[in-house]
This record gives structure tokens, C-alpha cells and sequence, in this order.
């Protein structure tokens, strides 16, 4: 290991042992936003320590063996059996060194956040929209399986029962990192239930994946660029019809952008979750610029989170699910729909790791 990476992390076990004392302070636990702040420092802190210093235990081992092979000359079985821990010493040295150069890569500083996902119908009619609803589902079925909680903001059903639009916040450990590639055209090939004579068709649905904004930044934002409208809700019929002007729409003049959220009879949490959901919009946008900044001097693997982009097909015909940007297919449609996402995120993510390293070691890194 390179001498400015053992220093790195030399570093960082100080950092720990002043974590530890400072998440110790009564004074500090009282101030909830910044003990969660530190807890996740400490958390990232305590990951990368530990496996540094398993590093220097199998380097250790590795000299251990090796001064051992050097005394067992003319002892065939001592030899075999010391070149053995040397070599399973120098695998894991060489696995556990790579694990901390992409540990120490630059992480995205919205990882951590939890986000709103929407989802529309693109072309293809009902098709499409049943096409959003799908979609929407195996998102669902990923959440749940991965213990985070959703909460519905605003849906647009369809006739046939899928969405022309559906929006969720999702709330979790590190939701935007698990889910910040999902962002595009998520494209199905298949013979829809409005055909009634067995071709197929190709229709699609656009994803967007927006870290929420914290509290703070909402007061970033002046009120003579919002208009805000209120407006009757609408519902199923019956005792689900929303007699009050709950709902809410939020104009930001400057830029255009709407959001809006009628799921709550309050008024007053409308309106919260309808800011919510304009400043993840209005953060997205700048995320946006700069990717597209960015990708003018860098072609990026995974994409720059463009929602025209055509990310995904799934083709029921041949039961397979296919990443352009990563030109990885799975035959296991079914799985993915039903919510087992595990795979394609994590080759995402490496994906992404192997970019990252490829810069830095050409000198791209910043």
C-alpha cells in the first residue's frame, strides 16, 4: 500500500477516536441534527478503520509466512504448507487494499439523503400508464424489501388501473445512493392487455430519482418567486371526495417549475410536502446543469441522470431485463418486477466505482 494511503487512514483512525469522545458529550447528543451528522461520519469511519486494520493483520500474516518459507528449505511439508498462508495472505492483502482505494472515492454528497421518486407515463396510451404502474410496484416491493418507508405525496390513476403520474418519497439509509441510477426512460416490450390481437408493442415510463432538500434551504427561496394555488382534490367518489380546497399548488416563477401534493385533508401538510418536493425539483435542476457541464469534457458510464434517457427495456418475450449504459442483461424479468433490484444497482454502483478509479489513476480525478 502506498505510503499517502496509510497516512489517509492513520488519519481517519484519529478522526474515530475524536468521534467517539464527541458523540459522548451530553451537549452534543442534544443537538439531534448534528449527533446524526456525526453518527454517520462515525459509522463510515468505523466501516474503513476496521478494514484497514484487517489489511495490516493479513500483511502481518503475509510476513509471517514468507520469513517462514524461508526457513523451511529442505522441509518439503512445512514449505507447502507456509506457501499456502502466504499466497491465501497475499490474495486477501491485494482484495482488502482494493476495497479501501474504492472506499476512499469521492462520494456523492446527497448519498445519504432520502429522496422523491415520480414516476410518468410516457407514449403508448393506457399501455404506457399501465406500464407507470408496474414500475411504481417493483420500486414498492424493492422499498419494502429493503426496509425503507414510502410515503405517497400525489398519484394521476388511469382508467385501466396504472398511473399517468405517481410520486412517492422514500425515506431510508442511503436511499439516494441506492437509487440515484433509476433516473430515465425505463422502456417494456410486451403484448398489453388492451391487445386483442397478440402483438407486440413497445411503450415506456420516465423515472426521476430527487435527493430531497434539507429544511434549511427552503429559506433560500423568496416568496415573491412562489405562486401558490389551492384547489379541490380529487378522489374516488363517495366518502373519499376531498370537500375543502386542501390541496396545493406551488408555482416557482423564475424557472416554471410546479409541484403540487393533494393526499392530505391538511391544508398546512399539502403545503409542506408540495415545498418539499419543488425544492428536490429545483435542486435537480442545478444537479442537472452541472452533470451536463460536466459530461460536455467526460462521457460518465452510468449516464448523467437525464430523464430522456432510454436506460432500461424489459422484454417479456424473452423474460429478460437489459442496462444500456452498462450493457448488462438479466433473465430473471420477473424478479426485478417483483422488487429484486439488488443485482442492477450494485453493478450500477461498480460501474460507477471503476469510472472513478479509472479517473483518478489517469490523473482525471479531482
Amino acid at each position: 500500500m502506498q505510503d499517502s494511503l496509510r497516512q489517509r487512514f492513520e488519519r481517519l483512525a484519529l478522526r474515530l477516536a475524536e468521534l467517539d469522545a464527541t458523540l459522548a458529550d451530553p451537549v452534543v447528543a442534544s443537538d439531534a441534527k448534528r449527533f446524526r451528522e456525526l453518527a454517520r461520519e462515525h459509522a463510515e469511519a468505523t466501516d474503513l478503520v476496521t478494514l484497514y486494520r484487517r489489511h495490516g493483520e493479513r500483511e502481518r500474516d503475509l510476513a509471517s509466512a514468507e520469513a517462514l518459507l524461508a526457513e523451511s528449505a529442505g522441509e518439503a511439508e512445512m514449505a507447502a504448507m507456509a506457501e499456502e498462508e502466504a499466497a491465501a495472505a497475499r490474495a486477501d492483502v491485494a482484495r482488502i487494499e482494493g476495497e479501501l482505494q474504492t472506499a476512499l472515492l469521492p462520494r456523492d454528497p446527497d448519498d445519504h439523503r432520502d429522496v422523491f421518486l415520480e414516476i410518468r407515463a410516457g407514449a403508448g396510451g393506457d399501455e404506457s400508464a399501465l406500464w407507470a404502474g408496474d414500475i411504481a410496484r417493483m420500486y414498492l416491493r424493492f422499498a419494502e424489501q429493503r426496509g425503507f418507508k414510502v410515503e405517497l405525496v400525489s398519484e394521476n390513476a388511469s382508467d385501466l388501473g396504472g398511473y399517468k403520474e405517481w410520486i412517492g418519497r422514500i425515506v431510508g439509509d442511503d436511499v439516494y445512493a441506492t437509487l440515484k441510477f433509476e433516473s430515465g426512460g425505463h422502456r417494456v416490450q410486451r403484448v398489453p392487455a388492451t391487445e386483442t390481437q397478440g402483438r407486440i408493442h413497445t411503450s415506456a415510463c420516465t423515472v426521476a430519482v430527487l435527493a430531497e432538500a434539507d429544511e434549511a434551504e427552503e429559506a433560500t427561496l423568496n416568496p415573491a418567486d412562489l405562486r401558490i394555488d389551492t384547489f379541490r382534490a380529487s378522489g374516488a367518489g363517495g366518502q373519499h371526495v376531498n370537500k375543502t380546497d386542501s390541496a396545493i399548488r406551488i408555482t416557482h416563477l423564475p424557472t416554471g417549475i410546479v409541484a403540487e401534493c393533494q393526499d392530505d385533508r391538511s391544508q398546512h401538510r399539502n403545503k409542506a410536502k408540495a415545498m418539499a418536493v419543488l425544492l428536490a425539483r429545483l435542486r435537480e435542476k442545478d444537479r442537472s446543469a452541472r452533470a451536463a457541464t460536466e459530461a460536455a469534457t467526460r462521457k460518465s458510464l452510468v449516464g448523467t441522470g437525464d430523464r430522456s434517457d432510454r436506460i432500461r427495456t424489459y422484454n417479456f418475450a424473452q423474460g429478460r431485463v437489459t442496462d444500456h449504459r452498462i450493457g448488462l442483461t438479466l433473465y430473471r424479468l420477473q424478479a426485478v418486477l417483483d422488487g429484486d433490484l439488488g443485482e442492477l444497482v450494485g453493478a450500477l454502483q461498480a460501474a460507477q466505482a471503476a469510472e472513478q478509479l479509472a479517473a483518478l489513476e489517469s490523473g482525471g480525478g479531482r
